[in-house]
């Protein structure tokens, strides 16, 4: 049994959550998927996986187990891209992961820039809007929008992101511009999230953090929908300040309650602070920090 194969076989499975899945993701026979982590189960002497026709999951040993194996599969990817030769000029894979507007407008101008620039660096970039461990996955620098309480990333900071309340000039002609958060309550608002939550929006009023529950006439699951739907008159939503930055610069959104803005939150490059770092993750840095801070600087105030 090659046991970095089984350790690669079973990340997989437990990423795709299922053995079909993992199957079609290698290009391998289930046959095979099933053997090799029942062989991985014997020579480990305990069960890694509960396995229904559906769906499987791992067990608390299996999932343990998971997080050393991506360790140490990362130990030997560095291992051999020093041996290519990637500590001493700029090459082989890197993985980015970013929110998925924020990648969107942001991150994949840049990165199609960088690759032009180095031809010899590919790139693999994740956009999801839930947090990526740098410790437990294998991802060179994350771009994260939070206050950044893990001690053991290194994070840059490249700007600060601002959560605003917007509606179009039409819906505030039509229905008046609050005067304070409490008057939401008399507005359309629209929200993001599941539709059976509670929703609270974050101000601030008189140095005091307060937090407005909204009653939704719309919700909806994604950030570019709520604008969509404000940019059509259809109420007031709270969105980040990156989302509309266009959309304020063409009129079709105005932010209101500007004065109860909440904190800002600061947008940072973040990676393992690895030591030696790679030629292509300083690359990638280098190249992100200064373009980044650019662009967050020209939003719309």
């Amino acid at each position: 049994m090659d046991r970095l194969d089984a350790m690669s076989l079973l990340i997989a499975v437990a990423e795709e959550g299922n053995l079909s899945a993992a199957s079609r993701r290698l290009g391998i026979p289930l046959s095979t998927v099933h053997r090799r982590i029942g062989d991985l189960e014997t020579h480990l002497g305990g069960r890694l996986l509960n396995r229904t026709t559906r769906h499987t999951e791992l067990t608390e040993a299996g999932a343990a187990y998971v997080a050393a194996c991506r360790r140490i599969l990362e130990q030997v990817q560095e291992a051999e891209r020093a041996v290519r030769g990637e500590y001493a000029e700029p090459r082989g894979e890197l993985v980015m992961t970013a929110p998925i507007v924020f990648g969107r407008l942001h991150i994949v101008p840049l990165i199609t820039d960088f690759m032009a620039a180095y031809p010899e660096i590919d790139v693999r970039l994740l956009l999801v809007d839930r947090r990526v461990h740098l410790m437990e996955e294998p991802v060179d620098v994350a771009l994260r929008i939070d206050d950044l309480a893990d001690s053991r990333m290194v994070a840059v900071p490249v700007g600060r992101i601002r959560r605003v309340c917007c509606a179009s000039p039409a819906y505030l002609a039509t229905f008046g511009r609050p005067s304070h958060p409490s008057q939401l309550a008399r507005h359309q608002c629209i929200v993001m999230g599941a539709p059976s939550a509670r929703h609270a929006w974050s101000f601030v009023d008189d140095e005091q953090r307060i937090a407005e529950t909204i009653e939704p006439r719309l919700t909806i699951t994604t950030a570019e929908g709520a604008i969509a739907a404000a940019e059509r008159s259809g109420g007031i939503t709270q969105v980040l300040s990156y989302q509309i930055a266009e959309a304020l610069e063409a009129r079709r959104l105005e932010t209101v309650l500007a004065p109860f803005e909440p904190p800002s939150w600061p947008a940072s490059l973040m990676h393992s602070g690895q030591t030696p770092m790679p030629q292509k993750t300083r690359a990638l840095m280098d190249f992100l920090k200064p373009r980044l801070r650019e662009r967050l600087n020209a939003l719309p105030v």
